[in-house]
């Protein structure tokens, strides 16, 4: 359960972070991308919804150490479904035209 607890809190530093708009060069694939295809990109707005996005996996990493300690097995399928739905809606926005300039 520490470790749950440590990886959660890494979650909320960084999502906090990234919700500042900073930290474009821990995104995964924007960080790798030339210089010039960085600029057609809103680097801002990409980094604070990744770092709403981040919060919302801290939130359910947070729901899930509840599920643990108090063992109430139908929230860890609703904790399930809601993690698929924000992959889903992260996936979609990041690879639509949401962020380019």
């Amino acid at each position: 359960m520490a470790g749950s607890l440590v990886i959660t809190a890494v979650f909320i530093i960084l999502g906090l972070f990234l919700s500042s708009g900073k930290g474009s060069f821990l995104i995964a694939g924007f960080n790798t991308l030339p210089k010039e295809d960085k600029q057609k990109y809103n680097s801002v707005a990409l980094c604070k919804f990744m770092g709403k996005i981040m919060l919302a996996f801290a939130l359910s990493m947070i729901v899930e150490i509840l599920i643990g300690i108090y063992d109430i097995a139908w929230l860890s399928i609703l904790n399930v479904i809601l993690i698929i739905i924000i992959c889903v809606f992260a996936i979609y926005n990041v690879m639509g035209s949401r962020f380019k300039k």
